[in-house]
């Protein structure tokens, strides 16, 4: 997973959405929507927290610590009798892990996490490389490296790990810190997608502005998933527009699966065949 450290290597905006949005209809069809359902309380900050954690003996506190948030979030992500063995190394990107049969897998932080000014983002790394895990024993991944990671992203947010990644999200005007491959308003549009689905508010988890900043952003860019036409929730103009162009299919505003409903049947409740979300479409 890649870290970056230099505020004019943050991309922000919307550039992956398309995959963002196959990525959570893969997730569907592996899991099928009562799997998803499943993950409906997402990892409390208590438990993924390194506050407290004592640094002495030299480097015991910070591994033991480590090796407990791992924990948490193998619970979180449902992957029972899986074993994550945390090391601490030099390295260019933030943490990788070791794909292999398991039970146990081998996940490296970057050596950077260990000093107390940077411990706060362990629980970041890990959600990212222990989602790998999950994907990996799921057989679920896509064509490409860059793709993968982006479905990574992806999962490890949409099922209630990830907002640890975009909290992790810090900005000024000298310098910046950004983990995953999503841009901080993707973290914040998937997100929401599953604070809509779930009812949750992750607002409360954001400890800095900017990461509460690109929230609210992806929150508005999700919320004009459900104002498209034939939606209910579009506007009546954007409608009649749709109707004049004979546009009888749209995409769902959970998954993005392309649906279709007859034109001129008047008001009628279409039912995704990925999702399940049952819809509310308007003439």
């Amino acid at each position: 997973m890649p870290h970056s450290d230099e505020v004019s290597r943050v991309v922000h905006g919307f550039p992956h959405l398309d995959t963002v949005r196959a990525a959570i209809r893969a997730l569907y069809r592996r899991l099928s929507p009562e799997g998803v359902l499943r993950y409906e309380t997402s990892v409390p900050a208590s438990d993924v927290s390194m506050e407290g954690v004592e640094p002495s003996p030299p480097g015991s506190g910070v591994h033991l610590g480590a090796q407990a948030v791992a924990r948490a979030l193998v619970r979180q992500l449902r992957l029972p009798g899986v074993r994550m063995v945390v090391g601490f190394r030099a390295m260019e990107h933030a943490a990788s892990v070791e794909l292999a049969a398991g039970p146990e897998y081998f996940v490296e932080l970057n050596e950077r996490f260990a000093r107390p000014e940077h411990r706060r983002d362990i629980g970041a790394a890990l959600a990212h490389e222990i989602t790998h895990v999950l994907l990996h024993r799921l057989d679920l991944s896509f064509p490409t490296t860059a793709e993968n990671e982006i479905l990574t992203d992806v999962a490890a947010t949409y099922l209630g790990a990830g907002w640890l990644l975009l909290d992790a999200f810090r900005q000024d005007g000298v310098s910046s810190q950004k983990l995953g491959y999503l841009t901080p308003e993707e973290f914040g549009y998937v997100l929401a997608k599953r604070a809509a689905l779930f009812g949750e508010d992750p607002s409360p988890w954001f400890t800095g502005a900017v990461a509460y900043e690109a929230w609210v952003r992806g929150r508005e860019e999700a919320a004009r998933d459900w104002r498209r036409p034939p939606l209910a929730g579009a506007g009546w103009a954007a409608r009649r527009r749709a109707r004049a162009a004979g546009d009888g299919v749209f995409p769902c505003p959970v998954c993005g699966q392309r649906l279709r409903i007859a034109a001129g049947r008047g008001r009628v409740r279409a039912r995704c065949g990925v999702c399940a979300t049952v819809l509310d479409c308007a003439p």
